[in-house]
């Protein structure tokens, strides 16, 4: 017989945060167990940022409530900071010192115990050994990153922010820093990132979407794609921006989204989208196929279903 289920490392309910009367977070609630990667989605200006903040005790809420690591957000902000790595997306180590000076420094400000053997101990577990002398401001984006990422772990906490962290690295890199990831939340660190990119989304094992200040979708790819309710087309061939252009507006069609020499048309109600569809089916200069809705079908979908509000957040 099993034993009860582990506490989760975020339970909040109804977290909002406003800024000079501005709601940036609208009443948000979230559960996120252990060891699980949480990719937060959205526009710019959605309140990814001050959600993940809010989460890990970086910002107070204004209204809400709940834990992270077992401690109250509001009386416990500090104890949850202590156990926190966060990543930033802007580069924010000291550019004029080693790689081994850098995390030193960083072993000194969290005040650890052992702080060179713990050094050496990082920097050869993320294969900063051989760069130990470089200095941080000579590396690519890549190796920014990954000196970036074993600041964060150096204190061994047991949660990860990170704020679109693959911004402006090549896919190399990308792919690496994911398996790292991989890797420590199979070790039970909890991950929260932030991204814009639909491939590290489907590299999460959830996805919390956000627009506007709230929380629009939540679940794993595809219970986040079967949320859409769409039914997707694709179509091949010749003049298809043309094609674009005539269905633009009709109101069976949910979404239309051009995928390289494809075109990708989604809508709700299977019946009318086959009308709207009819009289092109029969051009022996397109191929038509039904497809199964990608998740970027499903966050153009959400994006026109909810719409501009007007202004941003943070």
């Amino acid at each position: 017989m099993s034993g009860p289920s582990p506490s989760p490392v975020i339970d909040v309910h109804n977290l909002s945060k406003r800024y000079g009367g501005k709601t940036v977070v609208d009443r948000l609630s979230l559960t996120v167990p252990r060891g699980h990667i949480y990719g937060f989605l959205g526009p710019n200006g959605s309140g990814k940022t001050t959600t993940i903040r809010m989460l890990c005790g970086l910002l107070t809420p204004d209204e809400g409530e709940g834990t992270c690591l077992g401690f109250d957000l509001r009386r416990d902000a500090e104890k949850i900071k202590r156990q926190v790595g966060y990543m930033t997306q802007k580069f924010s180590f000291w550019e004029d010192m080693t790689i081994h000076e850098n995390l030193s420094f960083v072993a000194r400000l969290f005040e650890l115990d052992r702080p060179d053997e713990r050094v050496e101990a990082i920097m050869n577990s993320m294969q900063l050994t051989d760069r130990a002398s470089q200095l941080a401001g000579s590396l690519s984006g890549g190796w920014k990153q990954r000196l970036a990422l074993a600041a964060c772990i150096l204190h061994e906490p047991s949660l990860l922010l990170l704020d679109e962290p693959t911004a402006g690295v090549d896919p190399k890199a990308r792919r690496d820093f994911w398996d790292e990831i991989h890797r420590l939340a199979d070790q039970g660190i909890t991950v929260l990132v932030s991204t814009h990119y639909m491939e590290e989304a489907e590299r999460c094992h959830s996805i919390v979407y956000m627009a506007y200040s709230r929380l629009i979708v939540q679940g794993t790819v595809e219970e986040v794609i079967a949320q859409s309710h769409l039914v997707t087309w694709t179509v091949e061939g010749s003049h298809l921006m043309d094609l674009m252009r005539s269905l633009e507006g009709n109101p069976a069609i949910a979404t239309l989204a051009p995928f390289g020499t494809r075109l990708h048309i989604s809508g709700t109600d299977e019946a009318l989208m086959m009308k709207a569809l009819a009289p092109y089916m029969n051009n022996e200069t397109l191929t038509w196929s039904r497809t199964t809705p990608t998740l970027e079908d499903a966050f153009i979908h959400f994006m026109a279903q909810h719409g501009e509000r007007g202004g941003k957040a943070a």
